[in-house]
């Protein structure tokens, strides 16, 4: 009777120890699960879509792995070439090329670009690199490359600007507004065009057209604008007389814009002086033929 008591106080105990581990482990496991499902309540997700998001990412990763292991393997490039085949087949290839926009520029020197493209089927046409391509030529500011289907290859042109004419020491240069060279010109087209000239003056086209923009009154009369030892202008009018303006841009902008007002009140541009110099504005200086010293005109608001 003793033993059997004590087995069943031992079962007792340890059936006792067995359930506490039982509702710790419940316990612990309702504990997690309440932990996690607030956080997940705290998401601005629904648990529906977090399903379909982690379905997304494992589909997005497969696929990403069988491309990877198309590359390798060249099952891409098969897979190009068929298509290819079959779209040349279907009558889709290049067979025309059609500019526009072209208005200066010699059409030739597009179709020579694009004809790389030409019989290749419209699958195999690399519209990126011919734009690249395209946008070297100088005339060309800007261009798109598109597909016509079933045969055709449009390529838009926006055309840079003549603005000038820049004289090299060998040649005559037309050139746009930021001074990129367009293509040579002889010297009776140059003339419709203002002359710059000067080492350094190509990279300061735009700085010149914000000077004359100063003084609108005169940019019909000035003809030419010399950069002189990298620091200011001379400019040359349609009279032949010439204008020497002081470095730097506002005080060259005030001296044009003064001596623009001085010419409306004694019409310089046309008179007798053979040149004005200007560098020590609001003073100007005029040398007139036949004087053995320059003539001082005091500008309004000298001192």
């Amino acid at each position: 009777m003793a033993r059997t008591v004590t087995r069943k106080a031992k079962g007792v105990r340890r059936q006792a120890r067995a359930q506490g581990t039982s509702r710790k482990v419940r316990s612990a496991r309702s504990k997690g699960q309440s932990i996690i499902g607030r956080a997940l309540s705290m998401l601005p997700f629904t648990e529906e879509q977090l399903h379909k998001a982690f379905t997304v990412m494992i589909l997005g990763g497969a696929l990403a792995a069988a491309i990877f292991i198309a590359n390798i393997s060249g099952a891409t490039a098969v897979a190009s070439d068929r298509i290819a085949h079959i779209a040349s087949n279907a009558g889709y290839e290049v067979q025309h090329i059609q500019p526009n926009g072209i208005e200066r520029m010699n059409v030739q020197t597009v179709y020579e670009r694009a004809l790389s493209q030409q019989n290749l089927a419209m699958t195999r046409v690399d519209l990126a690199g011919l734009r690249e391509d395209l946008v070297e030529l100088p005339w060309v500011r800007d261009a798109r490359v598109s597909r016509q289907l079933p045969d055709t290859l449009v390529i838009d042109i926006i055309e840079r600007e003549p603005h000038a004419v820049l004289q090299r020491p060998d040649r005559l240069m037309l050139i746009d507004d930021t001074g990129v060279e367009l293509e040579p010109i002889g010297r009776s087209a140059a003339s419709e065009y203002l002359l710059i000239a000067g080492p350094g003056a190509q990279d300061r086209v735009e700085d010149l057209t914000a000077l004359l923009d100063s003084a609108p009154a005169l940019q019909s009369q000035i003809k030419a604008a010399e950069w002189i030892g990298n620091r200011r202008w001379d400019l040359t009018f349609v009279t032949d007389q010439e204008l020497a303006l002081p470095e730097g841009e506002d005080r060259a902008a005030a001296a044009l814009i003064s001596f623009a007002q001085a010419d409306g009140v004694h019409r310089l541009i046309g008179g007798q002086a053979a040149s004005f110099d200007m560098r020590n504005a609001p003073r100007m200086y005029m040398n007139i033929p036949g004087r053995s010293e320059q003539q001082e005109l005091a500008m309004e608001g000298d001192s």
